[in-house]
């Protein structure tokens, strides 16, 4: 390891390729979201790799789990945001289509490895034209290793309880959203 960032070839990438689409498929089943939705995810290497946030960022994991989460949401026409660390006060990688679709404030900041974390990094180097914004809405999110997504999803968020509870060793916490409430006693609610 130089400088906090991972040079270890030893580590399973395999199975966090299988758990990583085994929590994005759940997560799916679960959150009843449309063509177009926004999936919002937040991805501690390190954590996964046993190792505390921010402390062991391994380009190798951060690929393998944008590789694929990004595979699935676009199977399923979703977009996907990736959040970035703390050092870019979480700014989030998107496809400059859905910045344009959901009218986002476009940044200037690309992200790397010990600035913005290897998933983000990955998500910038795969997506076909990446833009990166500071705030998003986003329809449902996953917290791989504790990163707090919870600034970026819809106002009402719903905790969606999965199988696969840990990519690698870190947690794994994911989330759906409804549409608010609003009314009184007489309201009556679509819970579709």
């Amino acid at each position: 390891m130089a400088n906090g960032i991972s040079t270890d070839t030893n580590f399973d990438v395999s199975k966090v390729i299988e758990e990583t689409e085994k929590v994005v498929r759940e997560l799916l089943a679960e959150a009843r979201l449309e063509k177009g939705n926004i999936l919002v995810v937040g991805c501690s290497s390190s954590e996964i790799d046993a190792h505390q946030i921010g402390s062991f960022s391994s380009k190798e994991i951060g690929e393998a789990v944008f590789n694929t989460i990004n595979k699935v949401t676009k199977e399923h026409g979703l977009y996907l945001a990736t959040q970035c660390c703390e050092h870019l006060n979480r700014a989030l990688i998107v496809e400059k289509e859905c910045a344009e679709k959901y009218n986002l404030e476009i940044v200037n900041v690309v992200p790397r490895l010990k600035a913005g974390g290897s998933f983000s990094t990955a998500a910038y180097e795969g997506f076909n034209n990446p833009v990166a914004v500071e705030k998003i809405q986003a329809h449902a999110g996953i917290d791989i290793g504790d990163t707090l997504i919870g600034m970026h999803l819809r106002a009402v968020a719903v905790p969606v309880r999965i199988g696969q509870k840990r990519i690698g060793d870190a947690n794994v916490v994911c989330a759906r959203t409804r549409y608010k409430y609003v009314g009184g006693p007489r309201a009556s609610y679509n819970n579709d």
